[in-house]
Formats: C-alpha cells, sequence, structure tokens
C-alpha cells in the first residue's frame, strides 16, 4: 500500500465525493478512481459503495482509515523531523486568518508548522480579512489567508481555491423549496451578514449593488455560529460560502443555489512586501502542498489548477 493511496482513501472517505475529493487531491477524477480501484485490488475488498450522487465506506474501509490516517501523520511527522534536524529556524511568524476559511484548515496548518519548527514564535491574530490585508500592507503581519480578491492590489499573493455563494434558510422559509434564488426575491428579504470587513461582505453587497438592488442586512455579526443562529431562529436568510452550509450548526438549514452570475468566494495567502530573507514566512508556505482543508470545504474548478496554485511559493 502507497502512502498515496492512504490519502485517496482519507479524502474520499471524508469528502464522500468523487469529484470533490479530486479536486481537494488536485487530481483527475479518473486517477482517483484507479487509486481506489488498485487498492481495493490489493487489499481483496471493497472500500466504497458508489451511487449517482455519492460514495459511502465500506465495513473493511472504517476498518482501515484509523491505520491509514496514522500512516500519513507518521509521514508528515517523519518530513518534519528531518527538517527540524538540519534546518533550524527562529525568528518571529506573525500570522493573521479570517475565520472558517474553508479551502484551508489554518490551525492544522500552524501546528504543523510549529512542530517542524518549534525556535519560531508564533503570533496569531484572527481578524476580516480587509482588515488583516490592511496589516499586511503595513507590515503589521508577515502572512495572512483571506477571503478578498479586490483589495490585494500588489501584495504578493496566490489564490488557494474559490467557492460558490449559496443561501442558507430555515426549512420553513417560502425560499427554501426554490432550485435558484433571484436577486430580486434575495432583495426584499431579511438578511443576516458579516462586518463589512470580512471578506464576503462586500462581495454580496457589491452584487446588490451592480443590480440596482438594496438589501436590509438587519444583522451583522463576526462569528459564523452566531450568524447560522440567526439564520436557524428565522430571523434572516444568509448568503455564506458553500462550506458555511456544510456545517453541523446548518444542518437543519436549506440550502439554495444563488444565481448563475453571483461572484465566487475566493481564499489567497498574503504575504508582506518586507518580507527579509530571513523571514519563517516561506517556511510556513511551503507547508501549503500538503495542507488539510476544513472539512466539508467544496472548492470548484478542474482541480488541476488549485493544485498548482497552492504548491507554489509566494515571492520573498
Amino acid at each position: 500500500m502507497e502512502l498515496r493511496q492512504m490519502e485517496y482513501l482519507v479524502t474520499l472517505a471524508d469528502e464522500r465525493h468523487f469529484t470533490r475529493a479530486a479536486q481537494l487531491m488536485g487530481v483527475s477524477q479518473s486517477g482517483l478512481s484507479a487509486g481506489i480501484r488498485g487498492l481495493e485490488q490489493e487489499l481483496g475488498a471493497s472500500l466504497f459503495t458508489r451511487t449517482t450522487r455519492r460514495v459511502e465506506p465500506t465495513d473493511a474501509a472504517l476498518a482501515l482509515l484509523p491505520h491509514a490516517r496514522a500512516l500519513l501523520d507518521q509521514a508528515r511527522a517523519a518530513r518534519d523531523a528531518v527538517v527540524h534536524a538540519t534546518h533550524q529556524v527562529s525568528g518571529t511568524l506573525r500570522i493573521g486568518t479570517e475565520q472558517c476559511l474553508g479551502v484551508i484548515d489554518a490551525t492544522a496548518l500552524i501546528d504543523r508548522f510549529h512542530r517542524r519548527h518549534p525556535q519560531v514564535e508564533i503570533q496569531f491574530r484572527q481578524a476580516g480579512s480587509h482588515d488583516l490585508i490592511d496589516s499586511v500592507r503595513a507590515d503589521a503581519l508577515d502572512v495572512a489567508f483571506v477571503a478578498a480578491a479586490a483589495h490585494l492590489g500588489t501584495l504578493p499573493h496566490h489564490a488557494l481555491g474559490h467557492e460558490d455563494l449559496v443561501l442558507v434558510c430555515p426549512p420553513e422559509h417560502p425560499l427554501a423549496d426554490v432550485a435558484v434564488a433571484s436577486w430580486e426575491q434575495l432583495a426584499v428579504e431579511d438578511h443576516v451578514d458579516f462586518d463589512p470587513t470580512w471578506g464576503v461582505r462586500p462581495l454580496t453587497d457589491a452584487a446588490f449593488e451592480s443590480r440596482g438592488l438594496m438589501r436590509r442586512v438587519r444583522f451583522q455579526v463576526s462569528d459564523v455560529h452566531t450568524l447560522l443562529d440567526f439564520v436557524d431562529r428565522g430571523l434572516g436568510v444568509a448568503i455564506v460560502p458553500r462550506h458555511v452550509s456544510n456545517k453541523p450548526q446548518a444542518s437543519r438549514l436549506a440550502t439554495v443555489a444563488m444565481p448563475h452570475d453571483a461572484p465566487r468566494w475566493e481564499v489567497s495567502v498574503v504575504q508582506s512586501q518586507r518580507a527579509g530573507v530571513d523571514s519563517a514566512a516561506p517556511h510556513l508556505l511551503e507547508l501549503l502542498a500538503d495542507a488539510p482543508a476544513c472539512r466539508g470545504a467544496v472548492p470548484v474548478g478542474d482541480g488541476r489548477e488549485e493544485a498548482s496554485m497552492a504548491s507554489e511559493t509566494l515571492p520573498a
């Protein structure tokens, strides 16, 4: 059994969808399928039951998963141990991120960096994307993971992935049964939305304004779970990145597609232009190639593009 096959197994078991798993792995769907078939042939057991809409792990896969995860953890630890023994990195690394970006699990990435480079002092800040970008521009942060493409200017940055926006509303709401919510239908609703510094808020505001529509944001929050709680109580609807609709706190809510011309939500990593040659930032960014995504994230695109983007290193 190869480590790559273990990665396929774990990702497919987590996503339960071949297309999403292939996108996250940066491979074609046929390549993922071939890898899983090869593993099944080697083990002499079926690992997934396939339907037209999703896949489910079999008992054999569920028995194998803990061992597969352990093997992957050991492989990462082994690589990190070698790096730690041969490349002593010190100094301070100032990192910022918006809450629950979906495309990248920043907490897991920072944890791995700390284990690999324990002598680096990490300073972490969580805030809205626009505030974080301003902090990077002012050299108050070295690296930031943000969801705002239009505000980056000339800052060194790289797109890590993107998602569609969707509407979430209570199941008893009139829009819960529509296939696609129109802009006109959305404009007359009460909305729950994030603080304007969060990446998704300016996207949504601009979408309505460009169509000459006004919407009512009755509840402005700075926390994903508070937003979902307001929606669940029927106090408003919310337009969010798709991975937010997959959170356990949204399990009761209906998810409705947005119009085809809705903007896409894009996650990027941004680096300070003033980072010196001895900066620890490149050592964090080199871990992006196999950084885990948040559970339930659903990046869109062909997958190969995103894998290529994530594997490149930003300029120092």
